[in-house]
């Protein structure tokens, strides 16, 4: 879990994930739905140094054992997990671990259902993101011959087998490489295959302030529990959106 970022554009100086959503800190509620599968065994949880005590006093409140192994990030995302690939590794190496999944904390809805279907599709296949077609959208190049059809936005939770994801991301320590996300470090050094998995609608990130009401109530539309979700939200982002500034329940 990545908890090492900042809530500038939500608008408090504070780190956003430690912000309160609906009775419990925003980074909790993804721990939660994470581990209500048996095949979670183990929890790394990515900080900034200055966030440690809230964290751990968070940590003991609201999430029951088995404890999460906290580590500090780096000075970016591809520094943060690899961090967390490090804690990992004795784990890796010594086959405890099959698939690591690494996710944003900053996305608290993301279902059990999601990080199962991940979790699968890099059993199967060797890596597995969240995609969501993106539609109304025009390319920029008109004789490119895209289509809505063939934008996607990429989420997290990502997964990948542990051992090409550890052995990429060594290579990449040896190389100085930094990545945008899991994916690229993936894909620069294995040929593991990466298989598009769809992806909720319900899986939004904390960015801005309206972002945080949108949550809530999308928590309370589920009865504040999708470790039981199967079925996506058939409503996109902006619809959903705006249907909350009307002041109407999606």
């Amino acid at each position: 879990m990545l908890a090492a970022g900042e809530g500038r554009r939500v608008g408090h100086d504070s780190n956003k994930v430690l912000l309160p959503l609906a009775g419990r800190r925003v980074f909790t509620w993804a721990i939660r739905w994470a581990r209500e599968l048996s095949t979670v065994a183990h929890t790394v949880l990515v900080i900034r140094e200055q966030d440690r005590e809230t964290v751990m006093a968070t940590l003991a409140r609201e999430v029951e054992p088995p404890s999460v192994t906290v580590v500090v990030g780096g000075d970016s995302r591809h520094g943060s997990e690899w961090a967390a690939l490090q804690a990992l590794a004795p784990l890796i190496e010594s086959d405890q671990v099959d698939v690591v999944v690494i996710h944003d904390a900053a996305r608290p809805l993301a279902s059990t259902a999601l990080f199962r279907d991940v979790i699968a599709a890099a059993w199967e296949h060797g890596g597995a993101i969240p995609a969501m077609t993106m539609s109304g959208l025009v390319p920029l190049d008109a004789t490119a011959g895209m289509t809505n059809h063939e934008v996607a936005a990429v989420q997290t939770p990502q997964a990948f087998l542990a051992e090409p994801l550890l052995d990429a991301y060594r290579r990449a320590d040896d190389d100085g490489f930094v990545g945008t996300d899991t994916a690229s470090c993936i894909e620069r050094y294995t040929d593991v295959s990466i298989r598009a998995v769809p992806s909720d609608a319900r899986n939004i990130k904390i960015t801005f302030p309206e972002d945080l009401f949108l949550a809530e109530r999308l928590l309370a539309r589920a009865d504040f529990d999708l470790s039981g979700s199967t079925e996506p939200v058939h409503h996109r982002w902006p619809h959903l959106r705006d249907l909350l500034r009307r002041g109407e329940t999606p």
